[in-house]
């Protein structure tokens, strides 16, 4: 199934996304973890991709298990970094043989310790979404930020961007994880203006520990923080239980707002762990 179908066929649309183990002995665990994760009430599933090909393959297998083995529509990632022209028409060609229908086209980031050529195929994630729809056959989704691209002067120049990748063939957006839903309003507001108008997931990130703290400033392209968020951090990052349990809170307090203001979806990022998946869905279950 195309995911840009089941946008079209319900609101809001409710899905995880797992990342691939770094090693190869860890790819059991991660499937264990997506088998679990697959008896919630979702309607797709993202696995990321591993740049410089450290895990990709696994990303692969880990899409295509969901979706054969477990009946769960998958989202592919695939990144323009350290990928020749050839290596994308071999990886979408590994994709189509998979039985894989959707594809999530990233830039991508420059992998840690890495230092071969960049974008030694495509520099910009638009011109991989030409090239996907050209070999046809995926349903294509698109990444974008809320607050900017880190690497965007402002916001409106970035929208610009996100507009030239759209128009190349993005059926829906997954937005980077965001912790303000004020934010977010200003943004959905934006591309509508801008004449963007696909399905947004909106990607939420459940703080659980405070060693992801770090992480989720890097991964989120250094979103804004409120001060709720920020309180809440301060009051128990010495309390690993509370921590957790207050993240889990407030993730679901942005969920059900977010859904209260028709948002398209909710897009979940889980760290695989599906005893805080499971959580947050015991009490958004019936909002979806």
């Amino acid at each position: 199934m195309f995911i840009k179908d089941i946008f079209s066929s319900k609101k809001p649309v409710l899905s995880f996304e797992v990342f691939p183990p770094k090693q190869e002995s860890g790819l059991e665990a991660v499937l264990e973890a997506v088998k679990e994760m697959s008896s919630m009430p979702i309607d797709y599933m993202s696995v990321t991709y591993g740049a410089g090909g450290s895990n990709s393959k696994n990303t692969g297998q880990i899409a295509a298990y969901l979706k054969n083995n477990l009946s769960i529509p998958a989202l592919a990632h695939l990144t323009c970094v350290a990928n020749t022209k050839e290596d994308i028409h071999n990886k979408l060609s590994e994709y189509k043989e998979l039985g894989i229908k959707n594809i999530l086209a990233l830039r991508g980031d420059k992998p840690k310790d890495f230092d071969g050529e960049l974008f030694p195929g495509y520099r910009y994630a638009s011109e991989l979404v030409s090239a996907i729809k050209e070999f046809g056959g995926f349903g294509i989704g698109g990444a974008c930020y809320p607050e900017r691209h880190p690497d965007s002067p402002n916001i409106d120049t970035d929208i610009e961007n996100l507009k030239i990748k759209v128009d190349a063939g993005v059926d829906f957006l997954v937005t980077q994880m965001f912790f303000d839903n004020d934010e977010f309003y200003k943004f959905r507001d934006k591309i509508v203006k801008k004449g963007i108008n696909v399905p947004v997931n909106a990607g939420i990130m459940p703080l659980t520990n405070a060693g992801q703290i770090q992480r989720m400033a890097i991964l989120s392209g250094g979103a804004s923080m409120p001060s709720k968020f920020m309180r809440m951090i301060s009051k128990y990052q010495d309390n690993p239980k509370a921590l957790k349990q207050a993240g889990i809170a407030y993730a679901v307090d942005q969920i059900i707002e977010l859904v209260s203001s028709d948002i398209d979806g909710i897009h979940l990022y889980t760290m695989n762990k599906p005893e805080t998946a499971e959580k947050i869905v015991n009490v958004i279950n019936n909002l979806f």
